[in-house]
């Protein structure tokens, strides 16, 4: 009983504390470019990892759906990285 009441009072005193403290302040333009661009790398990895390990599953069972998310997410990072070179190279002209 007493270590229940007491993780109900840490717990609330915590929620309490936490939303108290924070500030939120309105985001730059740079920090939502970020934010953007990272949504974007996440997206593309994954999506490439999930296609992989859908393919690889269907080929190979459970080891073939590992191997084909590595691979997957692999390809994704080198798409993420051509598409981040293209949007710089548009932003130069």
């Amino acid at each position: 009983m007493r270590t229940s009441v007491l993780a109900a009072f840490l717990t609330a005193s915590t929620m309490l504390l936490g939303t108290g403290l924070a500030e939120e302040r309105p985001k730059s333009q740079a920090e939502i470019k970020h934010d953007k661009d990272k949504r974007n790398s996440v997206k593309r990895i994954g999506g490439g990892a999930v296609g992989g390990a859908v393919i690889g599953g269907l080929a190979g069972g459970g080891k073939g759906a590992a191997v084909g998310a590595i691979a997957g997410g692999g390809a994704g990072v080198g798409y993420d990285k051509y598409k981040k070179h293209k949007e710089k190279e548009r932003e130069k002209r």
